[in-house]
């Protein structure tokens, strides 16, 4: 099992903390802020509050052993980056990190960031693709990886079998429920054939739910 380390619990760090908690992982988490470290307190046993610029303490936490360090230090900057250089110097074998504007991003990967990510511009793209999809489209995030998608059933999805509609989308996802008129229905066939006007309900892995936003039924 791998070991990651979140460093920085704002909301997009707490978001990470507990989806990976979630999902059964092993993390160990950490921020400069005692209010924000006492609220993972019993959700998380290695949990520190610390100064993560600091390579020193880092190597006495353990964090430089960790697999996967995720930054989610975004808008102070210069703890941003500090962070990261200390991660590195400390050995992490793969360091993701926050960024909160292109500037910043490219900095992060000027001094060895492993993966910068751009939280609310990916989330724009994904709500943008989602529009282009169905514009009657919403996805809810369960966790870090996983999504609930609720679709509506627009023309040109309608007069398929539910089967036809999943393979066509390519997407790996479990169909939850179904409403037709007023009625929702949760064990629903394969051969059911989807009527315009229909809700359908889906979960998955967040990078199944890219596959289906990347792909348009074909009429």
């Amino acid at each position: 099992m791998k070991t990651y380390a979140v460093l920085g619990l704002g909301k997009f760090g707490a978001h990470v903390a507990r989806g990976l908690i979630d999902n059964g992982e092993q993390i160990i988490a950490a921020d400069v802020s005692e209010e924000r470290v006492k609220v993972f307190k019993s959700m998380c046993d290695n949990l520190f509050i610390l100064d993560t610029t600091d390579t020193i303490a880092l190597k006495e936490t353990g964090i430089n052993e960790a697999d996967i360090a995720i930054v989610s230090i975004g808008q102070n900057v210069e703890a941003s980056i500090l962070t990261v250089m200390a991660l590195k110097e400390s050995g992490v074998k793969e360091v993701i990190a926050k960024a909160s504007t292109l500037i910043h991003g490219k900095i992060l990967s000027k001094i060895g960031t492993d993966r910068v990510i751009y939280p609310e511009r990916d989330a724009a793209k994904r709500l943008v693709r989602g529009l282009s999809l169905n514009p009657h489209l919403d996805i809810v995030e369960i966790t870090t990886h996983m999504r609930l998608v609720r679709l509506l059933i627009t023309p040109e999805h309608a007069q398929r079998t539910l089967q036809d509609f999943l393979d066509t989308s390519k997407a790996d996802l479990k169909v939850v429920a179904l409403k037709h008129g007023v009625q929702w229905d949760y064990q629903i066939p394969m051969s059911t054939l989807l009527v315009e006007g229909d809700i359908l309900l889906l979960i998955g892995m967040a990078k199944e739910v890219d596959v289906l936003l990347a792909s348009k039924p074909k009429d």
